[in-house]
C-alpha cells in the first residue's frame, strides 16, 4: 500500500511539474539556432514573468535602446522581457514578450513539452508570429 501511495504521489508531482514553466531556460534563436541567453521565469501572484539572467552572446548594444516603455535604455542583463502571463490549462497566455534587440513587444503564449518551452510571440492573432524553442537549464 505504501508503494502504491508513493507511486501515486510521484506521478502527481511529475504531472504538476510538467505543466510549470518556472525556472531557467536557454533561449535559442529560431533563425541562427544559437543559444543567446538564459531567461529566468518566475511567478508573482497569479502571473508569470521572465528576466534575462545571463547573456551567452554579447549583444551589439548592452542596453535596450529601442524599447519604448519603462525598459528604454535599461541593461538587457536583468531586463524583464516576459510580463503578465497566466496559466490557462496547458498554456501560459495573456501576457507579452519583448525583443530587446528591436524593442518590439508582442503578445505571448508559452507551452511546455518536456524539457522545452515553445515560446510564441505574435501581433494580433497567433498565426501572425513566430515560435522559439527554449531548453530547460538544470
Amino acid at each position: 500500500m505504501k508503494k502504491l501511495l508513493l507511486t501515486f504521489a510521484l506521478s502527481l508531482f511529475g504531472v504538476m511539474s510538467f505543466a510549470q514553466i518556472e525556472g531557467k531556460w536557454k533561449t535559442i534563436d529560431d533563425e541562427t539556432k544559437q543559444a543567446k541567453s538564459i531567461v529566468e521565469i518566475y511567478k508573482k501572484g497569479d502571473q508569470y514573468f521572465g528576466k534575462v539572467s545571463q547573456l551567452l552572446i554579447k549583444p551589439a548594444n548592452p542596453n535596450c535602446t529601442e524599447c519604448k516603455d519603462d525598459r528604454k535604455n535599461k541593461p538587457i542583463l536583468g531586463l524583464e522581457i516576459i510580463r503578465g502571463l497566466k496559466k490557462d490549462g496547458d498554456e501560459f497566455t495573456g501576457g507579452t514578450i519583448t525583443d530587446p534587440k528591436t524593442g518590439k513587444t508582442y503578445k505571448c503564449t508559452i507551452t511546455r513539452k518536456g524539457d522545452q518551452l515553445n515560446v510564441r510571440g505574435y501581433v494580433g492573432i497567433s498565426l501572425m508570429g513566430r515560435t522559439q524553442t527554449w531548453q530547460k537549464v538544470n
